[in-house]
């Protein structure tokens, strides 16, 4: 079993606005170099062109649901994170850590409720009261700001969560955000009454992450990191 002591060092990667896709795609290069180094830790910060995805929890989606959404000029992707549907577009904080849950000392429950924990703590130090529920993500009254949904295999987790900064909100009309029903759905800046970018929000995001999880962020590009 892998043996860790210290305080964790992750690397944080900025991959800009980017399909899907190929951000799937680098989350699994960097799957491979966790599962060869336990002891490295990646945080994926981009942002997608608009996207509907869909998590292991969704049953049978039906085919005509899709090309409706499909018709509404978005993406649309399975995908094998947990939960049910959500929208990604621009303006939306994707944060994807590709990790060995043990550098963390973290369980998988503590490890999502971890992922909780840095959102509200970020949002606190907005002013915005965050806070969780019983469904999964970060909330803000009766409406989510942060969804979460995660892969763990192994002990290596990756996918994440989505803070929605300056989100166009209307997407979210088109679906039951991960399947709660009744439920809104905000970002931070119409919380905030102001244009809040996902720029400005990965900074102070990244400070909630290392004090939430107690551990360094490093800003690395990622063909220095070796993750390509």
């Amino acid at each position: 079993m892998a043996q860790f002591c210290g305080r964790p060092v992750l690397r944080a990667v900025r991959l800009g606005l980017l399909p899907y896709p190929e951000a799937l795609a680098a989350q699994q290069r960097c799957v491979q170099t966790v599962r060869q180094d336990a002891a490295r830790g990646w945080l994926l910060l981009c942002e997608h062109g608009p996207v509907y995805t869909v998590g292991i929890r969704r049953g049978p989606y039906p085919g005509e649901e899709e090309r409706r959404l499909r018709e509404l000029g978005a993406d649309f992707q399975r995908t094998d994170r947990g939960g049910l549907i959500t929208f990604h577009g621009p303006g939306q904080l994707l944060c994807y850590p590709v990790l060995d849950l043990r550098l963390l000392r973290r369980s998988l429950r503590d490890y999502v409720c971890g992922l909780e924990g840095a959102v509200i703590r970020l949002c606190r130090g907005l002013g915005l009261q965050a806070a969780r529920r019983p469904e999964t993500g970060v909330w803000l009254r009766d409406s989510k700001v942060c969804a979460i949904g995660v892969h763990c295999s192994r002990h290596v987790t990756y996918h994440g969560l989505a803070l929605n900064c300056n989100t166009d909100l209307s997407w979210f009309r088109h679906i039951v955000p991960c399947g709660i029903v009744g439920k809104g759905v905000t970002s931070l800046s119409a919380e905030l009454g102001r244009e809040v970018t996902v720029d400005e929000i990965i900074p102070p995001f990244l400070e909630a992450f290392q004090e939430e999880f107690r551990c360094t962020v490093q800003e690395e590009h990622m063909e220095a990191a070796g993750a390509t």
